[in-house]
């Protein structure tokens, strides 16, 4: 591996995986929580939003205060925050946009097939940037997605 790679790797990919593991899974539950409990896709749209830009910022300030990057190469923690920030802020405003759709029924079979976008999204990065198997990924992100979609109809269902 180049210099030039393990430093992209380090720097920017991680800090993106990251958050776009986090973003599409830690926001699912409240989302789908709500949305199984009321019935009302907006409601679950606000819900999504709040988490989304919550979970967001949230995770920016832990990776930009987790080091300074000058011990590990990691980089600048400004950039590592904002990189894993934004990606967790995407990871989970995207199954929250289907719930702008009013119908529930509807609402909730998009937002599942965006869930599943999601997971095989996330399972073609990890093996595309850290050369892990995509079957392997894909698996191991669909086991923390279906432990969370549990704890959601647990508690939506409530």
């Amino acid at each position: 591996m180049t210099d030039e790679r393990h430093v992209f790797l380090l720097q920017r990919a991680q800090p993106a995986m990251v958050g776009l593991i986090d973003g599409s899974l830690s926001t699912r539950a409240p989302i789908f929580a709500i949305v199984l409990h009321t019935h009302k896709p907006f409601d679950a749209f606000i819900a999504g939003v709040a988490t989304a830009i919550g979970a967001g910022i949230s995770m920016a300030f832990s990776e930009g205060l987790s080091d300074t990057g000058h011990e590990t190469g990691r980089g600048s923690p400004v950039v590592r925050g904002a990189i894993t920030g934004g990606g967790t802020f995407i990871g989970g405003i995207l199954h929250t946009l289907p719930f702008l759709i009013t119908h529930y029924h509807t609402a909730l079979v998009a937002a599942v097939v965006v869930v599943g976008f999601e997971l095989v999204t996330l399972a073609y990065l990890r093996y595309r940037f850290f050369e892990t198997s995509f079957l392997r990924s894909f698996v191991t992100v669909t086991v923390g997605g279906v432990a969370i979609a549990i704890v959601s109809a647990a508690v939506g269902s409530a």
